[in-house]
């Protein structure tokens, strides 16, 4: 990485703790309401497979689960259920009533439910759900799309099923046939799979570390690690992030771009927590850092974004404003990016104690 993000920019002192009370307030018996007028939901505009989707990956992979957690995961995996229709696909629009507003989803919220679904196969926090997870999943095994982020995320949950069940054919197929879609350009200049940076941008190249790490195609790591270092790059100024505004951004636009939304932020720190899990390179460490420094200050206007007191997290970063409305999916995306930096720093604390064992 060309970009220093240990350096200066940032700000210093303990990182704010995951809190899951926001998110609890932000859910009903049905499931998590898609968006909030400052902290309250507003249930007229319903819910989204979407987010019940990330809601679910968010609490099943929390450590030292407690039952409201662990009731939460049950009441996301239920919509999920719900959601799924005969063919295996997924509504994503639901009213507040309870009726579903579309007939299929897009392939975006396809390939993220697969994602929830081998997340909660792997680490869901009671047996029943990891065995619903998994029948769910494999009723997707014919999943295709022409979407690099639906083919993404499909290689997320892919891999997730193969950590724990190597011999799934299933997952191996959606793994190779989806990874086989996400072409990094021969360009250092511009090696993006797409002529714009768009939304997520990270879980392009943390599919490919996580297909890289699980078939024999070192191509596939090395991809996935230059394509990475590129997108840090490319959203680093001053020695903080600045990540892709809403509207996406390509070569001659001005940066800083704005809004920038948290999703960014959770993707990037979920690459680089996979790139520091895998390679042991402090950089990815750093990185992660960098993006939880993201949410409380060290940004482009020095806003601070995630309320330490609820767990709940502001919609976007304006040029002058912070969007105090916070909704599902920034609330999950900081959870998750806090999930990241805690986890690195457990991790570290082993590698440590063991070192001097």
């Amino acid at each position: 990485m060309r970009s220093d993000l240990s350096a200066g920019g940032r700000l210093t002192g303990p990182l704010p703790r995951t809190r899951f009370d926001h998110l609890g307030r932000m859910t009903d018996h049905r499931g998590l309401w898609e968006h909030a007028r400052f902290t309250t939901p507003r249930t007229e505009h319903g819910y989204c497979t979407d987010d019940n989707a990330r809601a679910l990956i968010v609490v099943g992979r929390q450590p030292d689960r407690s039952p409201g957690l662990v009731e939460l995961a049950g009441v996301y995996l239920t919509f999920l259920q719900d959601a799924q229709l005969p063919d295996g696909g997924f509504h994503n629009r639901r009213n507040s009533d309870g009726s579903w507003a579309d007939e299929v989803g897009s392939d975006d919220s396809q390939g993220r439910t697969l994602w929830a679904l081998g997340s909660v196969a792997r680490r869901g926090p009671a047996s029943w759900m990891r065995e619903i997870g998994l029948d769910m999943f494999d009723k997707q095994e014919g999943f295709r799309s022409p979407s690099p982020r639906a083919n993404a995320f499909a290689v997320l949950g892919a891999s997730e099923v193969l950590h724990f069940c190597p011999d799934h054919r299933g997952a191996r197929q959606i793994l190779e046939r989806c990874v086989g879609n996400l072409h990094v350009r021969d360009d250092a200049l511009w090696p993006w799979p797409e002529d714009r940076l768009a939304y997520d941008n990270a879980r392009i190249p943390e599919a490919l570390l996580a297909a890289g790490a699980l078939l024999p195609n070192d191509g596939l790591f090395a991809a996935g690690l230059r394509l990475l270092e590129w997108l840090v790059t490319m959203e680093t100024h001053d020695g903080h992030f600045s990540f892709t505004p809403v509207g996406g951004w390509a070569p001659g636009e001005p940066r800083p771009g704005f809004d920038q939304q948290p999703v960014e932020a959770a993707a990037m720190a979920d690459a680089c927590g996979r790139a520091w899990s895998l390679t042991g390179d402090r950089r990815w460490k750093d990185g992660v850092e960098a993006v939880a420094r993201w949410l409380v200050g060290a940004n482009d206007t020095g806003a601070v974004l995630y309320d330490p007191q609820t767990g709940g997290c502001g919609d976007g970063l304006g040029p002058d404003y912070t969007n105090l409305n916070q909704g599902a999916e920034s609330t999950l995306a900081a959870l998750s990016v806090l999930q990241q930096a805690e986890m690195v720093d457990r991790t570290e604390a082993r590698r440590t104690a063991r070192s001097e064992a």
